[in-house]
């Protein structure tokens, strides 16, 4: 008898998540007419105010751009995963790739800012020694928070090899004497056009082992009126999604926490958010139903999946507006200077 109540309960449940999911589909499907995406152009211009999101799986690769200046969060995940090294699938050539073809400055040289691997996980860190080892990039700087073993959580600390993946990419930069910055900015800084503002800078010790993705740093981009925030794996672990929600505010667009797995993108995060525009990197498919349903019944948001949309681009114009193009990795793009 208990046996048929708990198989009727479950099946009941799993019913009921299909159908919200069912649900939740049906109206960010309808939300996305607010932003339409279009085809990236094949003709592209120096000097706008682009936020690229590349596809790399359900990994992270985003590259700023603002008038003419460049700079890489994450870069992907490698082939040399320590976690998946047994087929594991990287994106370092297609990070690569992109980033020498897109982050072309006005003299034709491929040039980057700053590179911030907001944490250490391979799928953000892994991409980027390939980066920093190509002699035909010039990278100004490396933002490093410290690498800090106490914060990771048992399997963490024993098979994903975070500390060598942050120990090789160390030595690529200082192989090369670029400049690594530990000491991470709190305050607003301005890059071309765009205003940036790092958070979570120093994590929390306070709940020691709750897992690297504490460490997360995120990214508030502003241009005008319109502001999108990078929550890179920022999730409700430790508790930092409510920690920085209130510092980062309202935004218009929203790149989902840790992929849209579960732990991310909880209600009071969505609430105080509240983005319009929500990307992530992964498969919509892969986007976990509590987080769907936070998207579009809290928020209203439209959602777009990097690997659906083979890359996205978000544009802020000078009139205040965020257009969205997609197809981004399609052809080779030929780089104009904007007038």
């Amino acid at each position: 008898m208990v046996k048929k109540i708990a198989t009727y309960f479950m099946v009941t449940l799993m019913t009921l998540i299909f159908l919200l999911d069912i649900l939740t589909v049906t109206l960010y499907n309808h939300y996305e007419k607010r932003y339409p995406v279009t085809p990236e152009p094949v003709v592209k211009t120096v000097g706008a105010d682009r936020i690229h999101f590349l596809n790399t799986g359900n990994s992270d690769a985003i590259l700023l751009e603002s008038d003419g200046h460049f700079a890489l969060i994450d870069a992907g995940d490698s082939s040399d995963n320590y976690r998946r090294k047994h087929g594991a699938v990287g994106y370092e050539q297609i990070v690569l790739d992109y980033v020498k073809k897109t982050a072309v400055n006005a003299e034709g040289k491929v040039v980057l800012d700053f590179i911030l691997p907001t944490h250490y996980h391979y799928d953000h860190i892994g991409g980027f020694r390939w980066i920093i080892n190509d002699p035909d990039i010039t990278i100004k700087k490396a933002y490093l928070k410290p690498f800090n073993p106490g914060i990771l959580n048992r399997m963490e600390a024993r098979k994903w090899g975070l500390d060598i993946v942050y120990r090789e990419t160390v030595d690529a930069l200082e192989k090369r004497n670029i400049p690594i910055v530990s000491d991470l900015p709190d305050e607003p800084f301005s890059f071309g056009s765009f205003t940036l503002q790092f958070f979570n800078t120093v994590t929390d010790m306070s709940k020691p082992h709750a897992g690297e993705n504490v460490s997360s740093v995120g990214v508030k981009v502003t241009k005008g009126s319109r502001t999108a925030f990078l929550a890179a794996d920022i999730s409700a672990e430790g508790g930092l999604e409510n920690r920085i929600a209130p510092l980062v505010g309202k935004v218009d667009l929203l790149k989902i926490g840790h992929h849209g797995y579960t732990t991310a993108s909880n209600p009071n995060f969505i609430r105080t958010l509240h983005p319009e525009i929500a990307i992530v990197t992964n498969q919509l498919g892969k986007i976990y139903p509590n987080v769907k349903w936070n998207l579009v019944m809290i928020a209203h948001a439209s959602i777009y999946a990097t690997v659906n949309h083979n890359g996205i681009i978000a544009t802020f114009t000078d009139n205040g507006q965020i257009v969205l193009t997609d197809h981004i990795h399609d052809g080779s793009a030929k780089i104009t200077v904007r007038d």
